[in-house]
């Protein structure tokens, strides 16, 4: 069994948070998988975005904010 660290990035209204997770790669047919503490952190970041509370989600990710851009021809 090894690990490997992976960036997941999670789109929630203007928010974009970057979590940092460790994916388990074993010879399993499941493989690669997060552990449930990692599933959770996703969750729990991807929550607090959907409530605005980029101070929570902050606290397990980098959040940005997305803004839209005008395209000209």
């Amino acid at each position: 069994m090894s690990t490997r660290n992976r960036v997941k990035y999670i789109h929630e209204g203007k928010y974009v948070a970057e979590v940092t997770v460790e994916l388990i790669e074993d010879a399993s047919a499941w493989s690669p998988y997060l552990s449930l503490g990692d599933a959770e952190k996703l969750e729990d970041v991807r929550e607090a975005l959907a409530r605005g509370d980029v101070l929570s989600a902050s606290k397990q990710a980098r959040v940005f904010t997305l803004q839209p851009v005008a395209a000209s021809r």
